[in-house]
C-alpha cells in the first residue's frame, strides 16, 4: 500500500478527477467568453443565453446558463475568472485533503455566474471521484469477477480519452452546429446532440468506475 500512496499523483483516480475538473473550468471559460461578447447588457432574469443572438451560429446554439449578476458582461468576466480557478485547482490541488470540497465550491460559484448547467453535474462527479484519491476501493475488486476486473483496469485510460473527445465534439456542435447542420435541420441536430449527451454521460461514469477498479487492483498488488 505504501508504494501506492507514494505514487498517488499518477493514479488513475487522480487523473480522471483532474480531467473532469479541468473540463468544467474550460466549459465555464467557453460560456464566459461568449457572455463578455454580448457587452454591457442587463439580463431579463436569472436564466440567460450565454451566446447572444448576434453571436449565434445556429438556431439552438445559445447555451443556457444561470446568473445572479445583473450584467451579462460582468457575468462573463466572472465565469472566465472562476473557470480559470477551477482549471488550475483541478491540476494543482485536487488531491489535497480539502481539494474536492474547494473544487465543488468554486464550481458552484462558476455555475451561479454563467458557467452553464452541464458543467455543474460534471463538477459533482469530479469532486466525488477526487475523494477517492489515495483511498483505493479495494473491496470493489472482490465483488467483480477477476477477468472483468482486469478488463476494466486495462481500458480506463482509453475510456477517458474517448470521453474527452466526445465532450469536445459535443461542445463544438452545441456552439457551431457543425457538421450536423450541414446535413440536418436544427431540430434534428438538437436531437442528435441530446443523444450525444447521454453517450457522454455514460462514458464519464465508466471512466470513473474503471479508474477506481484500476487503482483497487494496483493497491492489491502493493
Amino acid at each position: 500500500m505504501n508504494s501506492f500512496i507514494v505514487n498517488k499523483k499518477t493514479c488513475s483516480t487522480h487523473i480522471v478527477a483532474t480531467t473532469l475538473g479541468a473540463l468544467v473550468g474550460l466549459a465555464g471559460i467557453n460560456h464566459g467568453l461568449f457572455e463578455v461578447l454580448q457587452g454591457n447588457v442587463k439580463p431579463e432574469g436569472y436564466f440567460i443565453s450565454a451566446i447572444g443572438p448576434s453571436q449565434r451560429f445556429w438556431e439552438y446554439g445559445f447555451e443556457t446558463a444561470l446568473t445572479i449578476v445583473p450584467n451579462i458582461m460582468v457575468t462573463g468576466i466572472l465565469a472566465v475568472a472562476f473557470g480559470i480557478l477551477v482549471t488550475i485547482w483541478s491540476f494543482l490541488y485536487i488531491d489535497r485533503s480539502f481539494g474536492p470540497g474547494i473544487l465543488l465550491v468554486l464550481s458552484i460559484i462558476l455555475f451561479l455566474v454563467g458557467g452553464g448547467f452541464g458543467p455543474i453535474f460534471m463538477a459533482i462527479i469530479a469532486s466525488l471521484t477526487a475523494t477517492r484519491i489515495n483511498k483505493p476501493a479495494v473491496k470493489l475488486v472482490d465483488i467483480l469477477p477477476t477477468r472483468l476486473n482486469k478488463l476494466l483496469a486495462k481500458i480506463w485510460f482509453g475510456v477517458l480519452v474517448v470521453f474527452m473527445v466526445v465532450f469536445l465534439i459535443s461542445v463544438e456542435i452545441a456552439v457551431f452546429g457543425w457538421p450536423l447542420t450541414l446535413y440536418f435541420n436544427a431540430d434534428t441536430t438538437l436531437k442528435y446532440l441530446n443523444s450525444i449527451a447521454y453517450v457522454m454521460l455514460a462514458l464519464m461514469l465508466l471512466a470513473v468506475f474503471t479508474g477506481l477498479v484500476h487503482d483497487a487492483i494496483e493497491a492489491h498488488k502493493s
